[in-house]
């Protein structure tokens, strides 16, 4: 059985026990992750979503974090002027190996979903960005007017 996933703005086909480089996400190595947005389940039968499958999942597990291999972006400016410049930059990526291709039944597995490092860092901003409302320390003095006027 085979599925067509779609993670880090790419889609790859896969089967149990490929191994993939993908675009970096937030887990660590020996953790089990879920890919949610499948666009194709083949096999016996082959379902095509519309855009997804629901209900379909592939769950994988996390071998390494890794960087890509270098890429270099020479700028060499034009004549008269003698200068240049090197550029160097090794992408981040997260190698997983697909355990299993599940046509149904992917909402009741409880494996966690992978997301990106990008979605981490949103939700988590957006919870340290909203604190829940905390009362300002009453003023003493003013807590003693006000007892001197509720006596009166």
């Amino acid at each position: 059985m085979f599925a067509v996933l779609k993670t880090g703005g790419k889609q790859y086909k896969v089967q149990a026990g490929d191994v993939l480089r993908i675009e970096k996400l937030a887990a660590n190595a020996g953790d089990k992750i879920q890919f949610n947005e499948i666009l194709m389940v083949g096999g016996d039968t082959v379902t095509v979503g519309a855009p997804m499958v629901a209900g379909a999942a592939v769950q994988a597990e996390v071998i390494a974090q890794i960087k890509g291999e270098k890429t270099i972006h020479f700028v060499k400016r034009r004549r008269k002027h003698s200068s240049q410049r090197t550029k160097g930059h090794r992408q981040h990526l997260t190698l997983v190996r697909v355990t299993d291709v599940l046509a149904s039944g992917a909402d009741a597995t409880g494996v966690a979903a992978a997301t990106g490092t990008a979605d981490a860092r949103r939700t988590a901003h957006n919870a340290a960005a909203a604190p829940a409302v905390a009362e300002a320390p009453a003023k003493p003095k003013r807590a003693a007017k006000a007892a001197v006027a509720a006596q009166e």
